[in-house]
């Protein structure tokens, strides 16, 4: 009897319809409202707002580098310090450099005592031409007067050989005018001999004062090449002391004292704290309503929920792979298309923003850009 009982109500309760839970209903139906909202929500503002978070805080970067090669004597900075533009970074031992320039201005000395000498000796030839000029000018005078002798005993010799064939004369008259007539024509053949003499000999001192106005010449551009490598010497003793370029904060140092450093070795970097800004990499296809000066909201992850406010400034002449080591090359090859990013600037408004002094270049951010 029992069984059968027990039989009956469970055919009973089969063939009555099962109720539907109202909290699954509901639950259901709050499901669709919040995925309906939330969708709606997102696409009017991705019609507002394009946002990137392939973003970072960039800021410019200042490396210290050695003009001379040398040997560490001090390091007066450590890790991360705060410097101030033309304080003392790195001191070189330049006890060579000294030595250089002592070397340099004796070099000097002697160019300039050279050039003294070339004038010295270029004053003393002028000084023999001008009298070697006026010896020729007295022997010239001296010709003019023995040619009138010449022709004065000639004539007198001329008349006296007329004469003594009359026998008007006697010979002792004859012989002494022939005697006057040949010791004149000797006398100028004599000064004659000693004005070529002279002639040569000014000759001769020209061209000496000539090659020592070339001396002077050389010893002036020697002057000159010595004095700029006094100057040369002068500031590769200043390269000895590296100073800071900007204010800003020390990267990580490297260097040791007793290290040698070349010339163009990266030591270490300043991070200046002028200005620092933020690129973002948004996609080819967020391009197209992007305009420079729209507003730009910038989240950090370092600091969750605060807002930076910023402007969108300028645009990347090309997109971040063009700029890569091995760019690509879409004509060799089978092509991939890949969407490309195009780095953009954004730049902060807000300077007094506590927060932003504690951002430090490489930190990652997200970008929102309101197109309108």
């Amino acid at each position: 009897m029992e069984t059968s009982v027990t039989q009956k109500k469970q055919t009973a309760s089969a063939t009555q319809p099962k109720k539907k839970s109202k909290v699954f209903i509901i639950v259901l139906a709050l499901l669709l409202v919040v995925g309906a909202w939330f969708g709606i929500t997102k696409y009017t503002h991705s019609l507002h707002h394009e946002e990137t978070d392939d973003a970072q805080v960039e800021a410019n970067i200042s490396p210290v580098i050695p003009r001379v090669s040398g040997y560490v004597k001090e390091v007066r900075v450590s890790d991360n310090q705060q410097v101030h533009k033309g304080d003392t970074l790195v001191v070189l031992d330049d006890r060579d450099l000294r030595l250089k320039l002592e070397e340099s201005v004796a070099a000097l000395g002697t160019a300039q005592s050279n050039l003294e000498a070339a004038r010295a000796t270029t004053s003393a030839s002028r000084s023999n031409i001008g009298s070697s000029k006026a010896a020729i000018s007295i022997i010239d005078a001296q010709i003019d007067a023995a040619k009138v002798n010449v022709w004065r005993t000639s004539q007198d010799y001329t008349r006296y050989a007329n004469l003594i064939k009359d026998h008007s004369i006697t010979q002792q008259q004859y012989e002494q005018a022939l005697a006057a007539k040949e010791t004149a024509e000797k006398q100028l053949q004599v000064l004659a001999q000693q004005r070529n003499q002279a002639a040569q000999q000014t000759g001769v001192v020209a061209s000496q004062s000539n090659a020592t106005s070339q001396q002077i010449g050389i010893a002036g551009s020697t002057i000159k090449q010595r004095q700029v490598d006094v100057e040369d010497s002068k500031l590769n003793l200043s390269y000895a002391v590296i100073t800071a370029s900007a204010d800003g904060l020390v990267s990580k140092v490297n260097v040791q004292p007793g290290q040698y450093l070349q010339a163009g070795q990266a030591l270490f970097s300043i991070v200046l704290n002028n200005d620092i800004w933020v690129v973002g990499n948004f996609k080819e296809t967020q391009f197209n309503k992007m305009k420079i000066g729209q507003k730009v909201i910038i989240h950090a992850d370092a600091f969750p929920g605060h807002d930076f406010d910023a402007l969108l400034t300028s645009f990347s002449p090309a997109t971040g792979a063009q700029f890569a080591l091995l760019p690509p090359d879409n004509a060799s090859g089978n092509f991939v298309k890949v969407v490309q990013r195009l780095p953009v600037k954004i730049e902060f408004v807000n300077k007094s923003d506590s927060l932003i002094k504690q951002i430090r270049p490489g930190m990652n951010v997200n970008v929102d850009v309101h197109l309108n």
